[in-house]
């Protein structure tokens, strides 16, 4: 299952970006998606994610109400709008499908993109 992010870059703090992730060849209607990040020597670490039944999401405590994940079916489309980005923020972000919403809150998915370089300058 191809997953492409994209939407990220090089900003300065304070700054927004908006990251996409676009998915094809499963029903992406009724699939649960999540965005993650691993910075260099860092594990990875879960951001957001967002659960297809209802749309419930869940977010780190270190981006909460700052970063929102966001999804648009019609599009095949996954969205993260990162607003006040902070230095700390800087790593590379990755999309994930998840089939199942408690394994994607642990960080087990099924696919994986190939993750958008998000760098933060002070």
């Amino acid at each position: 299952v191809p997953v492409m992010e994209s939407g990220g870059g090089l900003v300065q703090a304070g700054e927004s970006l908006r990251l996409s992730c676009t998915v094809s060849g499963l029903r992406f209607g009724v699939s649960n998606f999540g965005w993650f990040r691993q910075a260099p020597a860092k594990e990875r670490e879960g951001v957001a994610v967002i659960r297809w039944t209802d749309d419930r999401t869940e977010y780190a405590d270190s981006i909460k109400d700052r970063f929102t994940i966001a999804r648009d079916n019609a599009k095949n489309t996954l969205y993260l709008q990162m607003n006040s980005l902070k230095p700390e923020d800087t790593a590379m972000y990755y999309c994930a499908v998840g089939d199942f919403f408690p394994d994607l809150l642990d960080g087990k998915a099924s696919y994986w993109g190939q993750g958008t370089q998000v760098t933060v300058s002070p």
